[in-house]
């Protein structure tokens, strides 16, 4: 569904008042000159009407020519001013400065070329050798009702407006634009070019608060959630097939982005499962459960490529190249794929896992892909040929991880060290390995090491009913959760597991020390990203929340 957006007319020459009023405010008087001239508009703006009026009710002429300097007043009412003001300082036999302001400003050469019985009277009064009310004054007006013609006159010209009035409004727009979600809130602001500056990356810690939440109706929860390489955009896919990208600060959605300020989101035809950015951020490509593709560009909405179907089963892992022209996938249907986007055609098929494959990414240097499956492997292959190079069952130098075989492989990321790679799988414990499959560091829960600790609930709820006090305080019987998604803290030094039973225990990477547990929901979970940048975790559940955590 889409709604028109609503536009405001602003004239121009409001534009141009509010630079001449920050032109004055910062007396940048000459320039504010040449911009009235330029453009015929006039700022005509005193800090108070009544004061003006004051002003020429009591004569300070010396501040009323100040103020009426910088004003454009019609030449009629400058006639009728400097009039007045040459018949006063006459009466205060100011004789010589009278004749000066008489013959040498221009309002009043107008007055004697368009009104010459009135110059004419102006020099009579000078030549008296004493001031008469009556003859400077005739028909009876007096010196004060003049007084009160011309503030009435000069005052209905000029206009009253709060100062900084420029400042002011970019500062609401930008308040207004922070509130909807636009901008993050507290962050540098590149105002003339628009944009927030990219922020470094910040120095390693663990989450420690749940900020924000972002929730999602009921069967519509977010069934996937990345992170743009450049941090600006958080985007979640639904399970009813919209794609629909947040401020990750304030959980509120980014309408600067006018399609979805225009309620015209992106959408796939059935739940998406996975998302991945570009790395300059600027494409997003979306894998859904029918088995398609679909890869956007950000800023407009627009869908740039179709892959219809990409596979015969779901999408679970979109990937760019690192050059940005290709689409790598894998799924449900036991293969990975790559995609060209330019031809929208599968360039290559990596065929070997016999059960789901979950996760597929690039090596560091894009040479390889590595893709985790279901089956309980991890397959390296050549990028180029599409050769299984390797197949790793991994283990920790005694057999197989945790005594079992085949246990399910949920992701492997690279590490960015050489030949290194992070691995999440169904088990209780993740592992940094090599790319031959030799472990360098085992990243355990805190169950695991308590003696008596089990994966079986039903034995262990037993052994803790049929335990004493002392077997209970040992851990006897304590169940075991496996872990569901893991991440990489912005400097890499923090190692993020999320566990089933919705905590996230964070360890030092060098160590594989657990520093913190934290519980980070109370529902069941679904999977976790980090933040580039900064130490934030968005963690997506099945009762529709993106639970947000920082430091």
């Amino acid at each position: 569904m889409s709604s028109s957006v609503n536009t405001m007319e602003i004239e121009s020459s409001d534009v141009i008042r509010l630079i001449q009023q920050f032109l004055k405010e910062n007396n940048l008087l000459n320039s504010l000159a040449a911009l009235q001239e330029e453009t015929t508009v006039a700022l005509n703006t005193v800090e108070s009407i009544e004061a003006f009026s004051s002003e020429i009710l009591q004569g300070h002429w010396d501040n009323v020519l100040r103020i009426v300097s910088q004003l454009k007043i019609p030449e009629k009412k400058l006639m009728d001013l400097y009039e007045q003001i040459v018949i006063e300082l006459a009466e205060l036999r100011e004789i010589n400065t009278a004749r000066t302001l008489l013959r040498q400003t221009t309002p009043t050469q107008l007055l004697r070329e368009q009104f010459p019985d009135r110059y004419l009277h102006l020099e009579h009064v000078l030549s008296r050798s004493h001031f008469e009310p009556k003859e400077a004054y005739p028909n009876g007006v007096s010196k004060e009702k003049r007084r009160q013609i011309i503030a009435q006159a000069l005052s209905s010209e000029v206009t009253v407006v709060a100062p900084s009035r420029l400042v002011t409004l970019l500062g609401q727009a930008l308040k207004f634009q922070e509130q909807q979600g636009m901008l993050p809130p507290d962050s540098a602001y590149d105002l003339f070019r628009g944009t927030v500056p990219v922020v470094k990356a910040e120095a390693d810690d663990v989450p420690s608060k749940c900020y924000n939440t972002i929730k999602f109706p009921k069967k519509q929860h977010a069934e996937c959630v990345a992170f743009s390489p450049n941090g600006q955009y958080l985007v979640t896919g639904s399970a009813d097939g919209f794609i629909e990208i947040w401020n990750y600060l304030t959980a509120k959605l980014r309408k600067d982005l006018k399609y979805q300020a225009e309620d015209n989101l992106m959408a796939m035809e059935s739940a998406v499962l996975s998302l991945g950015f570009s790395k300059d951020s600027e494409m997003l490509a979306s894998g859904a459960q029918d088995g398609k593709i679909k890869v956007w560009k950000i800023q407009t909405g627009q869908c740039l490529r179709r892959y219809s179907p990409a596979h015969q089963g779901g999408v679970t892992s979109v990937c760019f190249s690192p050059d940005g022209t290709q689409v790598l996938s894998a799924s449900f249907d036991l293969t990975i794929r790559l995609h060209g986007l330019k031809s929208g055609k599968m360039l290559r098929e990596f065929r070997g896992h016999t059960s789901f494959v979950n996760h597929a990414s690039f090596s560091l240097d894009g040479t390889q892909i590595l893709s985790s499956s279901s089956d309980g492997t991890i397959k390296i292959w050549d990028y180029k040929t599409a050769n299984c190079l390797k197949s790793l069952t991994p283990h920790d130098g005694t057999g197989t991880m945790a005594g079992v075989a085949g246990l399910t492989v949920n992701s492997c990321i690279p590490f960015p060290k050489p030949n290194q790679i992070l691995v999440c799988m169904k088990s209780p414990t993740a592992y940094l390995l090599t790319m031959d499959g030799e472990s360098i560091r085992k990243f355990m829960s805190p169950e695991s090491s308590t003696e008596g600790a089990t994966k079986d609930l039903t034995a262990a709820a037993a052994a803790r009913a049929a335990g004493d006090d002392n077997a209970r305080k040992e851990g006897l019987g304590v169940p075991m959760t496996d872990f569901v998604a893991l991440s990489l803290s912005p400097q890499s030094e923090i190692v993020y597991c999320l566990a089933e039973n919705s905590q996230v225990h964070c360890y030092y990477a060098d160590s594989a020390k657990l520093i913190k547990s934290i519980p980070v929901a109370e529902g069941e979970v679904i999977g976790m990203v980090s933040h580039p940048l900064s130490n934030v975790l968005a963690i997506n559940t099945v009762d529709g929340r993106v639970l947000l955590w920082k430091a």
